[in-house]
């Protein structure tokens, strides 16, 4: 269930540095989240089954289960697929960028950080979560979309995705055979104020293809909806593979 954006949103911060932790539940709190502390993957997979918050902030480097395997595990479990996690790392590589989230990821925030750009992506992502949505639903060639219920069907089959993935296939859905651009699609999806790359989409596009991936068992690939614009961008069609 998700919380309204008047009540006080939940965060979970996961790093095995305790300095870490209480430094970025003192700026939450300020700012008006109710925050918790888990200091290992273990710990934190645990709470997150227990009581599920609103977003996770999830160090990548930690001793024994990295935060990204955690990542792995909450991405192929229908009841956390679709929960908000920001990472946190050391690791400025646009490599490891890229690596974090197609492995499921909603945004990245490189150490050191400030608090301040913390919070206002926090804040960002909430707020596309909580953004409401067109009530109809969509169905366009064996695949549908209903925004109530937050599921995604391919041939009567569900699928699963993250939150960005959903709100970009509702997107392109709701507005079929038009290009747009990387730019466009971070100011409808993402919002205007985010700090954002444009190459971001390229990564979300490739995995909201392969979370419609397993619809493709048998006789058609639901992926190929998603096409590329070359020199533009991407469009939704239903009526073949473009590209």
């Amino acid at each position: 269930m998700r919380t309204s954006m008047n009540e006080k949103q939940n965060v979970l911060i996961v790093d095995d540095e305790s300095s870490i932790r209480d430094m970025v539940q003192l700026s939450l709190e300020l700012a008006g989240f109710r925050v918790r502390q888990a200091a290992n993957a273990r710990e934190a997979h645990g709470m997150i089954l227990d009581s599920r918050p609103d977003i996770v902030l999830l160090d990548w480097m930690m001793p024994e289960t990295s935060g990204f395997e955690l990542l792995r595990r909450l991405r192929k479990d229908e009841m956390t697929a679709d929960l908000p996690v920001i990472m946190l790392t050391a690791r400025v590589e646009e490599g490891n960028r890229v690596q974090g989230l197609e492995g499921g990821a909603d945004d990245y925030v490189t150490k050191p950080f400030s608090p301040r750009e913390l919070i206002a992506r926090i804040r960002a992502l909430l707020r596309r979560i909580a953004t409401p949505e067109e009530s109809s639903v969509v169905d366009a060639g064996g695949l549908k979309l209903d925004p109530l219920a937050h599921r995604v069907y391919a041939d009567g089959r569900p699928l699963t995705m993250g939150p960005t993935e959903f709100r970009l296939l509702q997107f392109l859905m709701t507005h079929p055979e038009r290009a747009y651009s990387r730019s466009q699609l971070l100011d409808h999806v993402w919002g205007a104020n985010v700090y954002i790359d444009e190459r971001t989409v390229d990564v979300h596009v490739r995995r909201l293809r392969k979370a419609l991936e397993p619809a493709a068992a048998g006789q058609f690939d639901f992926g190929t909806f998603i096409q590329t614009v070359r020199g533009t961008g991407y469009r939704f069609s239903s009526q073949g593979s473009g590209g």
